[in-house]
């Protein structure tokens, strides 16, 4: 049995307002981030999950609650977090002006007046723009792509096991991971460049497969419009 996937992107924290680097650092939900989460929950309410994952992050967590709060056709028991579905980490960087940020890893990859993150992403490939955050972080902490595909793919893994006997779930995670995962796993994506950043509240779809394969099927869409 396949199991169908709704992937949420938090909504808007402080951090995302004001412009900063957020991985696994945190920052609370904005009135605009709940506002908006509340336009995805009404529009989800009617559809039925046999389950709610979150992402260990307080923002997920807030997130993933406002959608259970909100479902009325569901029974969700307590809350299982995935550590697994943590936004990337960016090391040093975390917290940091994102546009000072990828001045910095634009110019560990060689381009020195790029500060637009897809264009250094399609420029550079994504495997270089992963290796160049590392290098740029003075503590070399931050997350390369081997470690991120390494942490997507026992992410899958592991919720494959929880949700074998289920035919739909909802996971709340973010961005630049479900971005990357989108990447990794969509159709119309081939893998190297960069795609839009899913926006906050949105949902993207995937399929966790019989054989343990992941495939993305909807991404970035407004909830309403699923």
């Amino acid at each position: 049995m396949a199991t169908e996937v709704y992937l949420v992107r938090h909504g808007e924290t402080m951090f995302n307002q004001l412009n900063k680097v957020q991985g696994w650092c945190d920052s609370p939900l904005t009135v605009k981030g709940i506002d908006d989460l509340k336009r995805t929950a009404r529009a989800l309410s009617q559809v039925h999950f046999d389950n709610m994952y979150s992402s260990d992050l307080k923002r997920a967590i807030d997130t993933v609650h406002l959608m259970k709060n909100a479902n009325v056709v569901s029974e969700i028991g307590k809350i299982r977090k995935l550590p697994e579905f943590r936004e990337v980490f960016f090391g040093s960087f975390e917290g940091d002006d994102i546009d000072q940020t990828w001045a910095q890893i634009a110019k560990v990859g060689g381009l020195n007046s790029e500060t637009n993150v897809q264009k250094i992403i399609n420029k550079l490939g994504l495997e270089k723009f992963r290796e160049a955050t590392k290098e740029a972080d003075p503590r070399h902490l931050a997350e390369n792509k081997e470690e991120l595909d390494e942490r997507m793919i026992r992410g899958i893994h592991i919720l494959k096991d929880l949700t074998k006997n289920e035919e739909r779930v909802l996971l709340v995670s973010h961005g630049d991971f479900i971005k990357t995962l989108a990447i990794k796993y969509w159709n119309k994506s081939d893998g190297k460049h960069d795609i839009i950043f899913p926006n906050n509240g949105s949902v993207t779809r995937g399929l966790l497969k019989d054989d343990g394969s992941f495939e993305i099927i909807d991404y970035n869409k407004d909830a309403e419009s699923l």
